[in-house]
């Protein structure tokens, strides 16, 4: 039997957009945090690097992926939970984030 695999952690970042075809809304995991992280990745990536994640902001709990950006992670903020805790760009936003299966 295989242990369970998880990390968490508390940080804030500032909510920022990524333009694509479509605006992208992320805050950059601090790079203390992404090192646990890595350090555990390739247990937990389902593939190109991306770990699957649940966060919270504010009262609003939701599941995505982080994006290994430049040697780092990027965390995806949906629209759902943008919008429904009142975000704006620049915001400084504190997520609990919960890494692994």
């Amino acid at each position: 039997m295989t242990p369970e695999l998880t990390f968490q952690a508390t940080f804030s970042g500032e909510l920022f957009t990524w333009r694509g075809p479509s605006p992208y809304h992320f805050i950059a995991v601090p790079p203390e945090v992404g090192d646990e992280i890595r350090s555990m990745a390739s247990l937990l990536t389902y593939g190109w690097g991306v770990i699957p994640v649940r966060g919270l902001v504010g009262a609003t709990t939701f599941t995505t992926s982080l994006f290994p950006k430049d040697g780092g992670y990027l965390l995806p903020i949906k629209d759902a939970v943008r919008k429904g805790e009142a975000l704006q760009v620049g915001d400084v936003v504190a997520v609990e984030l919960t890494v692994g299966r």
